[in-house]
């Protein structure tokens, strides 16, 4: 299944607390549940003013539904065409 990487505006993200970060949590695994099997939330990544999510899904349409629902932004969606890392040198 296309895994996309999700970049979401949140000035502010890095200062939320952890009751926060659950409560976003709890609602995008809500959201995900009514929209099926077919895209999984992966992980995220919270710096200081965006959160990049890592999910699987047939497309991003299915990804931007997700987001409208569960009411977060997706300020840029993109396909991850390939995955490195140190060992891709070897």
């Amino acid at each position: 299944m296309p895994q996309f990487v999700i970049e979401r505006e949140m000035p502010g993200a890095g200062q939320l607390s952890q009751d926060d970060l659950k409560g976003a949590s709890q609602g995008s695994c809500s959201v995900l549940r009514d929209l099926g099997p077919e895209i999984q939330w992966v992980h995220s990544y919270v710096t200081d003013d965006k959160i990049y999510c890592i999910y699987r899904a047939p497309s991003e349409d299915l990804i931007r539904r997700h987001a409208e629902t569960a009411g977060f932004p997706a300020n840029s969606i993109a396909q991850v065409r390939a995955t490195i890392d140190p060992t891709t040198a070897e």
